[in-house]
């Protein structure tokens, strides 16, 4: 892959003959295009730039927002959908026949004056490969992480001539065009957490494998796919949810009691007395279980089938990079879900108190691992299941020190754990 700054990226793409489109960004500037004014000949590339900051403006231009939220999914593709056409209905002439055109868009907000805000935005590409040819689609929804509106201006400026730049020349090597969006930024200043790819020059492109992607290379840390194939947002789909989360093994079958997810589900309802009308059910799995973590395709490929196995039979999958649950826990609480429900097996119960099991810090680290595991949303159920001695563990039974027994009483004796009544002959 060329090591090119994001100045010379621009310069290259401008100086292409081929390429040849408009901008429309709201929210932070044009701050894309402003990077192919400076770099020189943008001429060779520019078509039009816009700018719709007044809502008034922007509903007339490319209608309004049902759901009232202007930096969105559904707002990036209204302005691909209006402005892409354009280019196609008004560049007619001979000269532009062997153009490539490209409409690219993005809806942003940055970082606010008070800096209490969640700074963040969607990109797209609506482009062609070949002149006159048909259209494909690249968007991504990003996270801006700096704490400096400016830097995160400068962060948006150079993942939209990414974006651009890995449409046209990484088109055929997905991995090549996911890690190219991230080019000439630092690791802590943007979070990439969706991308989908559409359109007939990507017959074969999975967006499932593509999000995979996503977390593997550290970009992302967890993604949503919910039976209808739609690929969320973990944030958006987890927010103010009631949520019930079944832990699994990519490589492993499904233990035998989550085949009983129904009656799971009704015997967590009735002791928590919440309704199933902001009830969901997830399939956890961890990225971090799979053979190679490096994002391999043939091993990511093995969890898109499951994946697939799961959603064809409705289940929601819900794919993290955190292994251990007081990780897991932190990173769903950022999401403000209204309430968490984990199932665990009462021998990893078993596992995370004991002591041989820790280093020199053994109540330390337990101390450390329940305090970022627990608070007001979380609960753990706790189900039986076998030791690798062949005894019936259950949460009567797990074998705990002294040294923790009043912290494991303490948990129990508050419901932060408790047992999980359900029929006998699965466990």
């Amino acid at each position: 892959m060329e090591a090119l700054d994001t100045k010379r990226k621009a310069l290259k793409i401008n100086l292409d003959e081929r390429i040849y489109g408009s901008f429309a960004e709201i929210g932070a500037g044009q701050e894309v295009a402003r990077n192919f004014f400076t770099a020189g000949a943008a001429s060779g590339t520019i078509a039009k730039t816009m700018s719709a900051y007044d809502m008034a403006f922007s509903n007339a231009i490319y209608g309004k927002e049902e759901g009232g939220r202007y930096v969105s999914r559904s707002r990036v593709l209204k302005m691909l959908e209006h402005e892409y056409p354009l280019l196609e209905e008004r560049l007619v002439e001979k000269k532009y026949e062997n153009k490539t055109f490209f409409a690219f868009a993005d809806t942003v907000t940055t970082l606010n004056y008070n800096k209490d805000n969640d700074p963040h935005g969607w990109l797209g590409i609506q482009f062609q490969l070949i002149p006159r040819g048909p259209s494909n689609t690249i968007l991504f929804h990003v996270r801006l992480l700096d704490t400096d509106s400016g830097l995160q201006q400068q962060v948006l400026g150079a993942l939209g001539v990414n974006l651009i730049y890995a449409a046209y020349y990484y088109s055929g090597n997905y991995q090549e065009m996911i890690e190219s969006l991230v080019d000439n930024l630092q690791v802590h200043s943007v979070e990439i957490d969706l991308i989908q790819v559409e359109g007939p020059d990507f017959p074969q492109i999975n967006n499932r494998l593509l999000n995979l992607y996503l977390i593997a290379k550290g970009y992302s840390h967890s993604v949503v796919f919910t039976p209808d194939g739609y690929i969320h947002q973990a944030k958006d789909y987890l927010y103010k949810k009631d949520i019930i989360l079944f832990r699994i093994k990519a490589n492993h079958t499904i233990n035998p009691i989550f085949e009983k997810e129904d009656e799971i589900v009704r015997y967590i309802q009735q002791v928590e007395g919440i309704s199933h009308h902001n009830l969901d059910t997830l399939f956890e799995i961890t990225l971090d279980d799979t053979k190679d973590k490096s994002g391999h395709e043939a091993d990511l490929m093995s969890l898109v089938e499951k994946i697939d196995e799961l959603t064809l039979n409705g289940k929601v999958v819900f794919i993290s990079q955190y292994a251990r649950h007081h990780n897991l826990v932190g990173h769903i609480s950022r999401f403000k879900p209204r309430m968490v429900r984990i199932l665990i097996s009462a021998r990893k119960l078993a596992y995370i108190f004991n002591a041989s099991n820790y280093e020199d810090h053994y109540l330390n680290e337990l101390l450390n691992y329940i305090s970022h595991l627990f608070n007001k949303e979380v609960r753990l159920y706790v189900f039986s299941e076998k030791s690798k001695e062949n005894e019936l563990l259950s949460l009567d039974t797990i074998p705990v020190g002294p040294e923790s027994k009043p912290l494991f009483d303490f948990l129990v004796q508050n419901n932060y754990l408790k047992e999980l009544l359900i029929s006998k002959e699965l466990q």
